[in-house]
């Protein structure tokens, strides 16, 4: 099979396993845009040469989000994707403040692949956040999840200039939105 059908296929089961699920923001739109936009930023950081890294963006939620298993996807499209998964996908198990800090701690040993992987996911959330923020997130908040982005970016640099760059820019973008507000709120 082509990489570009792996990737249609991939494209697929992420729109169906995440069918009912919206992004936090305040337009709440379909979880799919982000999938396929952290896909278009691995396959330009690596000119579409590795489609198993694109496959992976498309699925990078899915064990976490929504309980399909390694097994599952190694089986659907292969083992190396699983992999990928697997590598940026948070303990649910664990509490959010203790899972952030782990994504600091582990972001400067995950794979190269993995880091663009998860430096292509660091973008869209800023953007995000930028563009559609969660309604009942108060500035502070807004803020603190740039700063807390920035330091996990810190331990993924390194691993594609391009994304590094988009990063940047994204992250300026989500400061500028949040006022000197935040520091009344």
């Amino acid at each position: 099979m082509t990489g570009l059908v792996t990737v249609l296929r991939a494209a697929d089961a992420a729109a169906r396993w995440h069918v009912n699920q919206r992004r936090k923001g305040a337009a709440q739109e379909p979880y799919i845009t982000h999938l396929l936009e952290v896909a278009r930023l691995v396959g330009e950081a690596t000119n579409g040469a590795d489609h198993n890294l694109i496959v992976a963006a498309l699925l990078h939620d899915t064990i976490e989000d929504q309980g399909v298993t390694r097994e599952e996807i190694a089986a659907q499209f292969n083992d190396d994707v699983a992999a990928l998964v697997v590598e940026v996908t948070d303990d649910k198990k664990l509490p959010k403040a203790e899972r952030k800090r782990l994504q600091i701690k582990h972001a400067p040993n995950l794979t190269p692949r993995a880091k663009i992987l998860k430096l292509a996911d660091k973008i869209s959330n800023l953007r995000s956040l930028a563009t559609s923020p969660p309604a009942d997130w108060p500035m502070q908040r807004r803020a603190d999840y740039v700063i807390w982005t920035s330091e996990v970016v810190q331990g993924l640099r390194g691993a594609s200039s391009l994304l590094e760059q988009e990063f940047d820019r994204a992250a300026a973008d989500a400061e500028r939105t949040i006022p000197l507000a935040a520091e009344s709120d």
